[in-house]
C-alpha cells in the first residue's frame, strides 16, 4: 500500500501535496474541482494585518508558457479572512497553512497576533517581501532582516515556515538566520525576477514594471535551493514549490531533499493541478516499488 503521508516538522499531512500561496485564492476557490481534505494542505493567499489592495494593473501578463506577476498581495488581512475566508476552508476539511507578510518588522508581528489562536497548522512566512525600513530591500536577501521578521512572528505561537527567495546569492546564511531565530522549515523558492516588455507601447507591460516569474521553468531554481540546503541542514524540514506541474517533478522535488511540496502557476491553466500531481506521485511511486515519501526524501543525495 503506497502512502503519500508526509511531516513538516511536528506538523502531520495526509500528503506531500499542498496547493502554493497567492494560487489559490483566500478561501476555498479551488473546491468546486477536487475534495480540498484529500491534498497535503491548502496555503491561503499572503495576508497582512490591515487590508491592501496591491499593485496598479495590469498585475499578471503571460510570458511563453510562464506568468510574470507584480499583484502586490492585495488581500482582506487576517481578521476578515479568519471570518468570512477560513470557515469555508475548513468547512471543507482542508488542512490550511495561513501566510502572512509585512513591509515593517512590526507588520510582520501584528500579521503574526492576528494569526494567534487561528485553525492553522503552520504560518508560511512570506520574506520575499520589501523592506520600507531598509530602502526597500527584500527581506529574503537580509540574514539579519529575516532574522528578525522571524522573531516577530513568534508571537504568533504557530509552528513557523520561512518562504525564501532565491534571488540572492547568500540564500543559506539567509535560511540559517531564519532557523536560528525559529523558523521551524524553509519553503524554497518563491518567484524569479523578471520583465515584460510591451513592444508595440514601448514600455514594461506590468504596471509595477518588474514582478516575479512563475511556471515550469523555475524548476531547475527551486530543486537547487532545495538540494543546497538539504546538503546544509541535514534534518531541516524543506518545502519545496517552484514549477512543479507533474508526478514526476514533485518526485524530483522530494528527491532533492524536499519533505513536503506546493503546486502553484499550474494551477492557474489547470485548476485540478495539485490533484494531478498528487495522482501521478503515487502512480509513480507503485510503479517503482515505493511505498512512504519517507523513501524518496533525499534520495538524490547519495
Amino acid at each position: 500500500m503506497t502512502s503519500l503521508a508526509t511531516t513538516v516538522g511536528d506538523v502531520r499531512l495526509r500528503t506531500a501535496v499542498l496547493t502554493a500561496s497567492g494560487t489559490a485564492g483566500h478561501g476555498d476557490e479551488l473546491a468546486g474541482y477536487g475534495e480540498l481534505r484529500e491534498l497535503g494542505g491548502v496555503v491561503t493567499k499572503s495576508l497582512a494585518a490591515f487590508a491592501w489592495d496591491g499593485n496598479p494593473a495590469p498585475r499578471v501578463v503571460a510570458s511563453g508558457e510562464h506568468m510574470v506577476n507584480a499583484v502586490g498581495l492585495a488581500g482582506p488581512g487576517v481578521a476578515a479572512w479568519r471570518t468570512k475566508e477560513l470557515p469555508a476552508l475548513l468547512g471543507h476539511g482542508a488542512t490550511v497553512v495561513g501566510s502572512i507578510w509585512g513591509r515593517t518588522v512590526n507588520e510582520f508581528a501584528d500579521a503574526a497576533e492576528a494569526m494567534r489562536g487561528a485553525e492553522v497548522v503552520a504560518l508560511e512566512v512570506n520574506a520575499s517581501c520589501p523592506n520600507l525600513e531598509s530602502r526597500r530591500e527584500i527581506f529574503a536577501h537580509s540574514a539579519s532582516a529575516t532574522n528578525e521578521i522571524v522573531e516577530a512572528s513568534l508571537v504568533a505561537g504557530l509552528p513557523l515556515w520561512i518562504k525564501l527567495s532565491p534571488n540572492t546569492p547568500a540564500l543559506l546564511d539567509v535560511a540559517d538566520a531564519a532557523l536560528r531565530a525559529g523558523a521551524t522549515a524553509l519553503v524554497l523558492v518563491n518567484t524569479v525576477l523578471g520583465l515584460v516588455i510591451d513592444v508595440e507601447a514601448r514600455r514594461p507591460t506590468l504596471g509595477n514594471k518588474g514582478g516575479g516569474v512563475s511556471g515550469s521553468g523555475i524548476l531547475p531554481v527551486a530543486l537547487r535551493a532545495v538540494y543546497e540546503c538539504r546538503e546544509a541542514f541535514a534534518t531541516t524540514p524543506i518545502v519545496g514549490v517552484g514549477g512543479v506541474s507533474s508526478g514526476e517533478d514533485a518526485v524530483a522535488m522530494l528527491m532533492a531533499g524536499a519533505n513536503a511540496l506546493e503546486v502553484g502557476t499550474a494551477t492557474f491553466a489547470r485548476p485540478r493541478a495539485p490533484w494531478i500531481v498528487q495522482q501521478q506521485l503515487s502512480i509513480w511511486m507503485t510503479k517503482h516499488d515505493v511505498t512512504t515519501i519517507d523513501q524518496l526524501i533525499g534520495a538524490a543525495h547519495g
